[in-house]
């Protein structure tokens, strides 16, 4: 399929007005820059386009989206806002999500759930400081080698998602250890997929489990995240894959980052790396396009179909205090993979008022005092403007869906 940027423009006029009265009018926001961009082929945002608007005719199961990132993504706030705009505009209560139990390695995490434990975890990341081995498709992975131990995972009031009826484990199957549910459920242990599957007959909103240490033959029962799904009403699974510090290589690190993310094969990725690269004195364009071509490779394997968006690199400061120059060769870099990939981009750091805009965002409590992070508030404009962005491209290629 292909689209004309300048035609689709056009119709962005149309839908100013509904950007704008979504979320509160900052004079520093570009709002008539909140569109997707594409090159040539948008075929599979037709494809993605064509499974919403099954979704929205009641014919649909499912819509799978994972969000890739550093500290923007493991915070999650974005992420929510962004899926509580599709479940509403859907009016669909279905889905799931991917969720890491962030507690467990001491650490902020994502606002839709919230792990516990009795017992004591040592962190992995596919970042330098905390960087060891196996690591999953969230970048993280905790570890014990308690004798006896509970732990689990719980939604919260903040989840858009308030049942599930079933639960992946994702896990490393170290024999020297067994763990149950502490609910009555039906257990499959799928080694070839590297988790453990709960079935429960109704739904629940938390899920416990108990650990033991069998033996001592092999150290360390690890754990890679949960699956919470509800698989009986209809509507968007989210996966937010997201670890404080990760740039454009981290995810290339993790060994079970492929496999994992085929045992979801999301329909749809939102790429949102960048701010760690352009930190470092030694950014380099062409490393960063490197690394970002190898990530869609491995997500196209995964997932051919999968419609690919790329977010620009949100506008930053070094050490709070010198405005960083680089991220605009990261915007120019994702521009680049999208004509190499033909994907989309978001264009955030245009939108959000390019080059010094992070500051006026602090000023008007938007963004945090480090000029790198968001406030709350700023994070759930950008996770509505993300939706109002593909929500608009959407409607506008209703008549492209089934030619």
């Amino acid at each position: 399929m292909r689209k004309l940027n300048w035609l689709y423009a056009l119709l962005l006029l149309n839908f100013a007005v509904l950007s704008q009265s979504s979320v509160s009018t900052y004079s520093f926001i570009n709002y008539d820059q909140n569109h997707l961009n594409f090159d040539k082929d948008s075929s599979t945002f037709i494809k993605f386009y064509r499974k919403l608007h099954e979704l929205n005719q009641g014919s649909g199961k499912r819509l799978t989206i994972a969000h890739i990132g550093g500290s923007h993504v493991q915070g999650g706030m974005w992420s929510n806002a962004f899926m509580e705009n599709l479940q509403t505009c859907f009016n669909v209560y279905g889905g799931g999500y991917f969720a890491f139990p962030y507690k467990l390695a001491k650490t902020n995490g994502q606002p839709y759930a919230s792990g516990f434990t009795s017992g004591k975890w040592k962190k992995c990341r596919c970042v330098t400081k905390d960087f060891c081995l196996p690591l999953g498709m969230n970048g993280i992975s905790v570890s014990t080698n308690d004798s006896s131990n509970y732990f689990g995972m719980a939604l919260t009031k903040r989840s858009v998602i308030k049942k599930f009826n079933t639960v992946r484990v994702y896990h490393n199957f170290n024999p020297s250890f067994e763990f149950y549910s502490l609910m009555k459920a039906k257990r499959e242990d799928r080694i070839d997929k590297g988790y453990s599957i709960f079935r429960f007959d109704e739904p629940v909103d938390s899920i416990s489990f108990s650990l033991m240490r069998c033996d001592t033959l092999v150290k360390d029962f690890i754990l890679f995240g949960f699956s919470l799904e509800d698989d009986v009403a209809s509507g968007f699974y989210l996966a937010g894959l997201g670890a404080n510090g990760a740039s454009s290589h981290s995810f290339l690190r993790c060994n079970y980052f492929k496999p994992q993310l085929a045992t979801i094969k999301p329909d749809m990725v939102i790429i949102s790396l960048g701010v760690n690269d352009v930190q470092a004195k030694d950014f380099s364009k062409s490393e960063f396009i490197a690394h970002y071509d190898s990530l869609i490779r491995i997500i196209k394997e995964v997932n051919p179909e999968c419609a690919i968006l790329l977010t620009t690199t949100t506008d930053n400061y070094v050490k709070r205090k010198t405005p960083n120059k680089r991220t605009e060769g990261a915007q120019e870099a994702l521009f680049e993979v999208m004509r190499m990939h033909q994907v989309a981009v978001w264009d955030m750091y245009e939108i959000m008022g390019g080059y010094k805009s992070i500051s006026k965002w602090t000023k008007t409590g938007l963004a945090s005092r480090d000029r790198v992070h968001f406030s709350g508030k700023g994070y759930r404009i950008l996770g509505t403007m993300m939706y109002e962005a593909i929500y608009n491209s959407y409607q506008y290629n209703q008549k492209n869906l089934y030619k």
